[in-house]
């Protein structure tokens, strides 16, 4: 996979207009969803921020040269999952909303104290956990979580637990898979390849396809919770490889 360093210079003025623009937005997107928190219902919250995503689209494919396209969208269950999504990237946090049905996000709670941002993503219903807890964070993923899941909205967990590099793996965490047996929901997995685009630790951002794979539900009730979680990381791992060598 190329470096950072690989990317030219029109390139790398591109991604840094694009930045320049979120930034911007941000400025005036964020006291308008903080401040009007009492005006708007959470599903109206949740459509303007949907609008928010949807224009930093726009400006990927614009300006950088970046779109991305999304298979298997038939697999999407009627009601609410649970979703293991391979997290490489910024970039697929961008895209979920815009793809799957109303969700919220298991995240680090560090990322609610960032200025502006934190403000508006707390207002998300996302489950916010001290990853240096782990025992408080598991019961408030499974505790949050069902709750979430009760409201009707999917629940996004990123099983490797942070951004890893294109053909690249940890092991995955039982929580997600945990969430969806109490709850009696599906998992659904998901694939990328955003990584080879929207580098974890860079900032210059790539022209190019991204690719996003939705797999076929498991059912949560059929397998021990090792086992489910294994199946899962089987397709992923698998399907994201693939999609890594598609470029």
């Amino acid at each position: 996979m190329a470096r950072d360093t690989d990317v030219g210079l029109l390139q790398a003025t591109r991604s840094l207009i694009f930045f320049g623009v979120l930034g911007l937005s941000l400025l005036v997107w964020a006291p308008v969803v903080v401040g009007t928190q009492r005006l708007f219902s959470p599903p109206r919250r949740y459509r303007l921020a949907q609008a928010w995503l949807r224009f930093h689209a726009w400006l990927l494919r614009w300006i950088v040269g970046l779109r991305f396209t999304v298979q298997g969208l038939e697999h999407l269950p009627d009601g609410p999952a649970v979703v293991l999504c391979k997290h490489q990237s910024t970039l697929e946090t961008f895209l979920l909303p815009l793809i799957l049905p109303p969700q919220t996000w298991v995240l680090k709670r560090e990322l609610l104290r960032i200025p502006l941002f934190g403000p508006c993503m707390s207002l998300m219903q996302p489950i916010a956990i001290d990853r240096s807890q782990p025992r408080t964070a598991l019961k408030a993923l499974l505790v949050q979580g069902q709750d979430r899941l009760r409201q009707g909205l999917w629940v996004v967990v990123y099983p490797e637990g942070t951004r890893v590099a294109p053909g690249e793996s940890r092991p995955y965490h039982l929580g997600g898979v945990w969430l969806a047996q109490r709850a009696g929901v599906p998992v659904v997995p998901i694939a990328v390849n955003t990584g080879l685009f929207w580098p974890g630790a860079g900032w210059r951002i790539r022209p190019g396809t991204a690719r996003i794979h939705i797999g076929p539900p498991l059912e949560s009730t059929a397998l021990e919770a090792e086992a489910l979680s294994q199946s899962a990381r089987n397709w992923i791992e698998a399907e994201s490889s693939a999609l890594a060598a598609m470029r």
